[in-house]
């Protein structure tokens, strides 16, 4: 579906993107990196929006770069705002799917049946000046898949979105996955993306760090320092038992029943929790971790490229 080999783009002596090689089938895939990483760049020059300075860029095996014709088999959402404070929703919409070849009356039904997907039949014939912020986020995801893409590209989705429309959104985007249509889901946002249970991009600084699934992305978390809050029935005596089998730097107590502890791979700690519990009559009411973010997930992908950590990545 998508390939990219060796693909660089600079934008006068800064990078955009660096040196990517990524070949992508037909699937459900997480873009995930910090505000500024690169992930507008590379969308764009997926869609042909922008030329590689260096390497090269292949979407359904054609080089996109003024090939408009290949965007009608792609839906962007893209991150900007909208703003057409004169014209309906359905209007834009449809003017939107009529850009994609399709004459005036097609389009219009479409643009309504996408209206309805994302919930906004009740406003398509109010001025889009009237609309909240999540209204016109609704809208930008309308206009992507009314016209029935092969792969939907959506660049920070859920801005705007009340607590409501984020569920909405992470159920559509499930049922677009369901169908065997392909996604890509670009945000800054670990736990918004992980829901659609998708394969992971992890791009930093222009460079893509790692891919893989969700799992190999939290053991890359696992086997990094962790810091781990523990609730538990006997808390001074979890904390000894995992001192005396775990590599733990330090250990505060934080309550009647709970303590913090920061360990160098807390793989270590997953694995022996349950065995020490059992034997030892000990029960856990509640585990977490403030470490488990994308922050610190490209801040440890970070360090393991610069060679401070010595860690494997997943692939």
């Amino acid at each position: 579906m998508i390939e990219l080999n060796n693909t660089t783009k600079l934008y006068h002596n800064v990078i955009g993107v660096n040196d990517i090689c990524l070949k992508l089938e037909p699937g459900t895939y997480g873009l995930l990196g910090p505000n500024g990483s690169g992930k507008t760049t590379l969308i764009n020059l997926i869609l042909g929006q922008l030329q590689p300075t260096i390497g090269s860029v292949r979407l359904f095996g054609e080089n996109p770069w003024r090939k408009s014709g290949l965007l009608r088999r792609v839906g962007l959402c893209p991150a900007m705002e909208v703003t057409y404070p004169r014209v309906t929703g359905l209007e834009w919409v449809t003017y939107m799917v009529q850009l994609h070849g399709l004459k005036l009356r097609n389009a219009e039904k479409l643009a309504k049946q996408a209206l309805e997907i994302v919930k906004l039949t009740y406003a398509m014939d109010r001025p889009m000046r009237n609309y909240s912020l999540g209204m016109r986020q609704r809208t930008k995801i309308a206009q992507a898949i009314a016209h029935e893409p092969e792969l939907l590209i959506l660049d920070e989705p859920f801005n705007g979105l009340d607590p409501i429309g984020r569920y909405e959104m992470t159920e559509f985007l499930k049922g677009w996955a369901a169908k065997g249509k392909s996604l890509i889901l670009a945000s800054h946002i670990l736990h918004e993306v992980e829901a659609v249970h998708p394969s992971f991009l992890l791009i930093s600084g222009g460079r893509l760090l790692a891919s893989g699934s969700p799992e190999e992305v939290h053991s890359i978390l696992a086997d990094s320092p962790y810091t781990l809050t523990i609730r538990s029935s006997a808390p001074h005596q979890l904390a000894c038992l995992l001192i005396q089998c775990c590599d733990i730097e330090s250990v505060t107590f934080t309550g009647a029943d709970s303590f913090l502890i920061s360990t160098r791979a807390a793989s270590q700690v997953f694995n022996q929790l349950p065995s020490l519990l059992a034997e030892n009559q000990i029960s856990v009411f509640e585990m977490s971790s403030t470490d488990d973010s994308l922050k610190t997930l490209f801040s440890t992908l970070m360090k393991i490229h610069r060679g401070e950590m010595n860690q494997g990545i997943a692939s």
